[in-house]
Protein backbone atom coordinates (compact mmCIF):
# COMPACT_ATOMS: atom_id res chain seq x y z
CA UNK A 1 0.00 0.00 0.00
CA UNK A 2 -1.76 3.34 0.94
CA UNK A 3 0.23 5.58 0.07
CA UNK A 4 3.84 14.21 -0.41
CA UNK A 5 4.20 17.65 -1.07
CA UNK A 6 7.66 17.50 -2.50
CA UNK A 7 9.71 20.64 -2.81
CA UNK A 8 13.23 20.56 -1.40
CA UNK A 9 13.96 16.96 -0.43
CA UNK A 10 17.06 16.04 1.58
CA UNK A 11 19.67 14.20 -0.46
CA UNK A 12 18.96 10.77 1.03
CA UNK A 13 15.22 11.09 0.61
CA UNK A 14 15.54 12.41 -2.93
CA UNK A 15 17.64 9.49 -4.10
CA UNK A 16 15.21 7.05 -2.53
CA UNK A 17 12.23 8.77 -4.09
CA UNK A 18 13.75 8.63 -7.56
CA UNK A 19 14.19 4.89 -7.13
CA UNK A 20 10.68 4.38 -5.87
CA UNK A 21 8.36 6.59 -7.66
CA UNK A 22 7.56 5.21 -10.41
CA UNK A 23 0.67 1.08 -0.18
CA UNK A 24 -2.20 7.20 7.71
CA UNK A 25 -5.42 12.51 12.00
CA UNK A 26 -2.95 12.87 14.60
CA UNK A 27 -3.99 10.75 17.55
CA UNK A 28 -1.93 8.83 20.05
CA UNK A 29 -4.27 5.86 19.83
CA UNK A 30 -3.99 3.04 17.35
CA UNK A 31 -7.75 2.58 17.30
CA UNK A 32 -9.49 3.28 14.01
CA UNK A 33 -11.71 6.33 13.73
CA UNK A 34 -14.15 5.97 10.88
CA UNK A 35 -15.40 9.10 9.15
CA UNK A 36 -18.72 8.23 7.61
CA UNK A 37 -19.20 11.66 6.08
CA UNK A 38 -19.02 12.20 2.36
CA UNK A 39 -17.97 15.14 0.29
CA UNK A 40 -18.61 15.87 -3.35
CA UNK A 41 -15.66 17.04 -5.41
CA UNK A 42 -15.97 18.51 -8.84
CA UNK A 43 -13.28 19.37 -11.35
CA UNK A 44 -13.43 22.51 -13.46
CA UNK A 45 -11.53 20.89 -16.34
CA UNK A 46 -13.26 21.36 -19.67
CA UNK A 47 -14.98 18.22 -20.88
CA UNK A 48 -14.85 17.05 -24.48
CA UNK A 49 -18.58 16.69 -25.10
CA UNK A 50 -18.05 14.48 -28.13
CA UNK A 51 -15.88 12.07 -26.13
CA UNK A 52 -18.24 12.09 -23.14
CA UNK A 53 -21.16 11.31 -25.42
CA UNK A 54 -19.51 8.02 -26.38
CA UNK A 55 -19.66 6.79 -22.77
CA UNK A 56 -22.85 5.16 -21.56
CA UNK A 57 -22.85 6.52 -18.00
CA UNK A 58 -25.89 4.41 -17.09
CA UNK A 59 -23.91 1.26 -17.88
CA UNK A 60 -21.22 2.09 -15.31
CA UNK A 61 -23.36 0.89 -12.40
CA UNK A 62 -22.61 3.94 -10.26
CA UNK A 63 -24.04 4.06 -6.74
CA UNK A 64 -25.00 7.72 -7.13
CA UNK A 65 -26.09 9.32 -10.38
CA UNK A 66 -23.54 11.72 -11.83
CA UNK A 67 -20.76 10.83 -9.39
CA UNK A 68 -18.06 8.26 -8.74
CA UNK A 69 -18.19 7.28 -5.07
CA UNK A 70 -14.69 6.59 -3.76
CA UNK A 71 -13.72 4.71 -0.59
CA UNK A 72 -10.42 5.74 0.94
CA UNK A 73 -8.45 5.43 4.18
CA UNK A 74 -7.61 9.03 5.06
CA UNK A 75 -5.71 11.03 5.98
CA UNK A 76 -2.83 9.35 4.19
CA UNK A 77 -0.56 12.08 2.92
CA UNK A 78 0.36 12.74 0.21
CA UNK A 79 -2.26 10.53 -1.49
CA UNK A 80 -5.54 11.39 0.24
CA UNK A 81 -6.24 14.05 2.84
CA UNK A 82 -8.28 17.20 3.41
CA UNK A 83 -6.76 20.63 3.00
CA UNK A 84 -6.44 22.18 6.47
CA UNK A 85 -7.86 25.50 5.29
CA UNK A 86 -10.48 24.65 2.68
CA UNK A 87 -11.32 21.14 3.94
CA UNK A 88 -11.42 20.04 0.31
CA UNK A 89 -10.14 16.58 -0.55
CA UNK A 90 -6.73 16.65 -2.15
CA UNK A 91 -3.62 14.51 -2.59
CA UNK A 92 -2.24 12.54 -5.51
CA UNK A 93 -5.06 9.96 -5.60
CA UNK A 94 -7.83 12.53 -5.18
CA UNK A 95 -6.44 14.91 -7.80
CA UNK A 96 -5.95 12.08 -10.27
CA UNK A 97 -9.42 10.68 -9.63
CA UNK A 98 -10.97 14.10 -10.27
CA UNK A 99 -9.32 14.16 -13.69
CA UNK A 100 -10.38 10.57 -14.44
CA UNK A 101 -13.97 11.31 -13.39
CA UNK A 102 -14.00 14.30 -15.71
CA UNK A 103 -12.53 12.26 -18.55
CA UNK A 104 -15.17 9.57 -18.10
CA UNK A 105 -17.98 12.04 -18.64
CA UNK A 106 -17.90 15.11 -16.44
CA UNK A 107 -18.63 13.11 -13.28
CA UNK A 108 -18.13 14.52 -9.80
CA UNK A 109 -16.27 12.70 -7.03
CA UNK A 110 -17.87 11.67 -3.76
CA UNK A 111 -15.50 10.54 -0.99
CA UNK A 112 -16.22 8.29 1.96
CA UNK A 113 -13.64 7.24 4.57
CA UNK A 114 -13.18 3.79 6.06
CA UNK A 115 -10.33 1.72 7.57
CA UNK A 116 -7.78 0.30 5.15
CA UNK A 117 -7.90 -3.30 6.32
CA UNK A 118 -10.17 -5.08 3.82
CA UNK A 119 -11.12 -1.87 2.03
CA UNK A 120 -10.78 -3.56 -1.38
CA UNK A 121 -13.99 -5.49 -0.56
CA UNK A 122 -16.04 -2.28 -0.37
CA UNK A 123 -17.01 -2.04 -4.08
CA UNK A 124 -18.28 -5.62 -4.00
CA UNK A 125 -20.39 -4.68 -0.96
CA UNK A 126 -21.60 -1.62 -2.90
CA UNK A 127 -20.51 0.89 -0.29
CA UNK A 128 -18.56 2.67 -3.01
CA UNK A 129 -17.82 2.39 -6.73
CA UNK A 130 -14.07 2.04 -6.36
CA UNK A 131 -11.22 2.32 -3.88
CA UNK A 132 -8.60 5.03 -4.29
CA UNK A 133 -6.29 4.55 -1.33
CA UNK A 134 -2.65 4.11 -2.42
CA UNK A 135 -3.28 0.39 -2.52
CA UNK A 136 -0.83 -2.15 -3.88
CA UNK A 137 -2.19 -4.66 -6.38
CA UNK A 138 -1.66 -8.13 -4.90
CA UNK A 139 -2.75 -11.64 -5.81
CA UNK A 140 -4.72 -11.94 -2.58
CA UNK A 141 -6.63 -8.71 -3.13
CA UNK A 142 -7.20 -9.50 -6.79
CA UNK A 143 -9.07 -12.64 -5.73
CA UNK A 144 -11.87 -10.39 -4.43
CA UNK A 145 -11.52 -7.20 -6.44
CA UNK A 146 -10.98 -6.03 -10.00
CA UNK A 147 -8.03 -3.66 -10.27
CA UNK A 148 -7.50 -0.88 -12.74
CA UNK A 149 -4.28 -0.54 -14.67
CA UNK A 150 -1.39 0.37 -12.33
CA UNK A 151 -1.01 4.11 -11.79
CA UNK A 152 1.91 4.40 -9.34
CA UNK A 153 5.11 2.47 -8.55
CA UNK A 154 6.16 2.18 -4.90
CA UNK A 155 8.55 0.38 -2.54
CA UNK A 156 8.82 -0.10 1.23
CA UNK A 157 11.02 1.94 3.56
CA UNK A 158 12.22 2.63 7.09
CA UNK A 159 11.55 5.85 8.98
CA UNK A 160 13.36 6.47 12.28
CA UNK A 161 13.84 9.36 14.68
CA UNK A 162 16.41 11.85 13.39
CA UNK A 163 18.63 11.13 16.39
CA UNK A 164 18.87 7.45 15.32
CA UNK A 165 19.57 7.97 11.62
CA UNK A 166 23.22 6.93 11.93
CA UNK A 167 22.52 3.65 13.72
CA UNK A 168 19.11 2.33 12.60
CA UNK A 169 19.92 1.97 8.94
CA UNK A 170 18.50 -1.44 8.02
CA UNK A 171 16.50 -4.36 9.39
CA UNK A 172 19.59 -5.98 10.91
CA UNK A 173 20.20 -2.89 13.04
CA UNK A 174 16.62 -3.14 14.32
CA UNK A 175 17.08 -6.62 15.79
CA UNK A 176 15.58 -6.67 19.27
CA UNK A 177 13.78 -3.37 18.64
CA UNK A 178 10.17 -2.50 17.83
CA UNK A 179 8.91 -1.66 14.33
CA UNK A 180 5.54 -0.05 13.68
CA UNK A 181 3.45 -1.30 10.74
CA UNK A 182 -0.08 -0.60 9.53
CA UNK A 183 -2.63 -3.39 9.78
CA UNK A 184 -3.53 -5.08 6.51
CA UNK A 185 -0.80 -3.46 4.43
CA UNK A 186 1.99 -4.85 2.29
CA UNK A 187 4.39 -3.12 4.68
CA UNK A 188 3.10 -5.34 7.48
CA UNK A 189 3.52 -8.40 5.28
CA UNK A 190 7.07 -7.40 4.33
CA UNK A 191 8.00 -6.84 7.96
CA UNK A 192 6.61 -10.22 9.03
CA UNK A 193 8.68 -11.92 6.34
CA UNK A 194 11.92 -9.96 6.71
CA UNK A 195 12.12 -8.50 10.23
CA UNK A 196 11.76 -11.67 12.26
CA UNK A 197 14.33 -10.52 14.81
CA UNK A 198 12.27 -7.45 15.65
CA UNK A 199 9.01 -6.96 17.52
CA UNK A 200 6.21 -5.73 15.27
CA UNK A 201 3.49 -3.41 16.58
CA UNK A 202 0.46 -2.97 14.32
CA UNK A 203 -1.53 0.25 14.08
CA UNK A 204 -4.75 1.03 12.27
CA UNK A 205 -3.54 4.38 10.92
CA UNK A 206 -0.21 6.03 10.03
CA UNK A 207 -0.82 9.11 12.17
CA UNK A 208 -0.69 6.92 15.28
CA UNK A 209 2.55 5.34 14.05
CA UNK A 210 4.23 8.74 13.66
CA UNK A 211 3.18 9.72 17.19
CA UNK A 212 4.44 6.38 18.55
CA UNK A 213 7.80 6.88 16.85
CA UNK A 214 8.13 10.42 18.13
CA UNK A 215 7.13 9.30 21.61
CA UNK A 216 9.69 6.45 21.56
CA UNK A 217 7.05 3.73 21.83
CA UNK A 218 8.54 2.20 18.67
CA UNK A 219 11.98 2.47 17.10
CA UNK A 220 11.04 2.63 13.42
CA UNK A 221 8.16 2.62 10.95
CA UNK A 222 8.13 0.25 8.01
CA UNK A 223 5.67 1.35 5.34
CA UNK A 224 5.37 2.71 1.80
CA UNK A 225 8.29 4.89 0.73
CA UNK A 226 6.24 7.88 -0.51
CA UNK A 227 4.43 8.18 2.83
CA UNK A 228 7.53 7.89 5.01
CA UNK A 229 9.32 10.26 2.64
CA UNK A 230 6.54 12.81 2.96
CA UNK A 231 6.82 12.79 6.74
CA UNK A 232 10.58 13.32 6.59
CA UNK A 233 10.13 16.26 4.25
CA UNK A 234 7.40 17.72 6.49
CA UNK A 235 9.35 17.27 9.74
CA UNK A 236 13.08 16.84 8.93
CA UNK A 237 14.22 17.67 12.46
CA UNK A 238 12.16 14.82 13.91
CA UNK A 239 12.36 12.00 11.36
CA UNK A 240 14.83 10.47 8.92
CA UNK A 241 14.37 8.03 6.07
CA UNK A 242 17.23 5.54 6.32
CA UNK A 243 16.44 2.59 4.06
CA UNK A 244 14.38 1.55 1.08
CA UNK A 245 13.36 -1.97 0.14
CA UNK A 246 12.69 -2.59 -3.54
CA UNK A 247 9.48 -4.61 -3.81
CA UNK A 248 8.19 -3.74 -7.27
CA UNK A 249 4.78 -2.78 -5.87
CA UNK A 250 2.23 -0.95 -8.01
CA UNK A 251 -0.90 0.89 -6.89
CA UNK A 252 -4.25 0.37 -8.55
CA UNK A 253 -7.88 1.42 -8.09
CA UNK A 254 -10.04 -1.48 -6.84
CA UNK A 255 -13.52 -2.14 -8.22
CA UNK A 256 -16.14 -4.86 -7.95
CA UNK A 257 -15.11 -7.86 -10.02
CA UNK A 258 -18.26 -7.77 -12.12
CA UNK A 259 -18.01 -4.07 -12.98
CA UNK A 260 -15.77 -4.40 -16.02
CA UNK A 261 -17.51 -1.50 -17.74
CA UNK A 262 -16.47 0.97 -15.05
CA UNK A 263 -12.98 -0.55 -14.94
CA UNK A 264 -12.60 0.04 -18.68
CA UNK A 265 -13.82 3.62 -18.32
CA UNK A 266 -11.36 4.27 -15.46
CA UNK A 267 -8.48 2.80 -17.48
CA UNK A 268 -9.41 4.96 -20.46
CA UNK A 269 -9.66 8.01 -18.22
CA UNK A 270 -6.26 7.24 -16.71
CA UNK A 271 -4.71 6.79 -20.15
CA UNK A 272 -6.19 10.10 -21.27
CA UNK A 273 -4.72 11.84 -18.20
CA UNK A 274 -1.29 10.49 -19.08
CA UNK A 275 -1.60 11.40 -22.76
CA UNK A 276 -2.70 14.96 -21.97
CA UNK A 277 0.14 15.55 -19.50
CA UNK A 278 -2.27 16.03 -16.58
CA UNK A 279 -0.85 12.97 -14.81
CA UNK A 280 2.68 14.41 -14.95
CA UNK A 281 1.41 17.75 -13.65
CA UNK A 282 -0.22 16.09 -10.64
CA UNK A 283 2.85 13.92 -10.05
CA UNK A 284 5.13 16.97 -10.07
CA UNK A 285 2.84 18.73 -7.57
CA UNK A 286 3.43 16.06 -4.93
CA UNK A 287 6.72 14.40 -5.85
CA UNK A 288 8.62 16.82 -8.07
CA UNK A 289 9.13 16.59 -11.80
CA UNK A 290 10.29 13.25 -13.15
CA UNK A 291 13.98 13.27 -13.94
Amino acid sequence: MRRIQRLAIPVVALSLFLVACGSDSDTASDETTVDTSTEVITDDTMVDDSAAAKIDIAALGLIKEGAITVCTDAPYEPFEYQDETTKEWTGFDMDLMKVIATNIGGLSLEVTVQPFDGIWLAPKAKTCDLVASAMTITEERSANALFSDPYFDADQSLLVRAEDKATLVDLASLAGKTIAVQTGTTGETYAKENAKDSTLKSFDEPAAMFLALEGKQVDAILQDLPVNGARQVKEPTKFALTATFTTGEQYGFALAQDNTTLAEAVNNGLAAAKDSGEYDTIFAKYFGAKG
